[in-house]
């Protein structure tokens, strides 16, 4: 069973250590830099929901959500909408279904509106990620056309 769990003292360093393969790298930030990030936003009035993804008691991955502002220039769709900003399997993990079933909790978890309504939730992508925009496609999202900071924007109506 997969759940979001929050960063604790017992977890960051089992969350730190996770990491995708060598080629995947070019496509997510590390789990340090994103928990950095989220540092960053939090202290400038952002919304940011960091959690370690566990499939039953393994620590199998990482996500981290933001609400409103990503600490980016942002794209028209950011204002008031939720964005899945970072999402990683570890690479022993990974072609298990733990990345859909992830997606499965994290759009959950979105629908409770944490930080306020929202109408969307959008994912920034290099589009040469195919894997992620197959996954994302098959929750729903579609490419909105724009492109930013050399991603492709992909949306989901709430």
């Amino acid at each position: 069973m997969i759940t979001l769990r929050k960063i604790t003292l017992e977890n960051r360093r089992a969350m730190f250590n996770l990491e995708v393969t060598e080629d995947q790298r070019r496509f997510v930030a590390s789990n340090l830099s994103s928990v950095a990030s989220c540092y960053v936003l939090s202290t400038n009035g952002g919304h940011p929901f960091p959690f370690v993804i566990y499939a039953d008691e393994q620590p199998v991955g990482f996500v981290m959500l933001a609400y409103g502002i990503t600490g980016y220039e942002d794209p028209s769709i950011a204002e008031d909408n939720y964005c899945i900003m970072r999402l990683m399997i570890d690479k022993q993990y990974q072609n298990k279904g733990y990345g859909r079933e992830a997606m499965k909790k994290i759009l959950e978890f979105i629908r409770t509106y944490p930080a306020g309504p929202a109408h969307y939730c959008w994912i920034p992508y290099k589009p040469e990620n195919i894997a992620a925009k197959k996954l994302y496609e098959s929750f729903g999202f579609r490419d909105n056309g724009e492109i930013f900071n050399d991603e492709s924007i992909t949306v989901l109506h709430l």
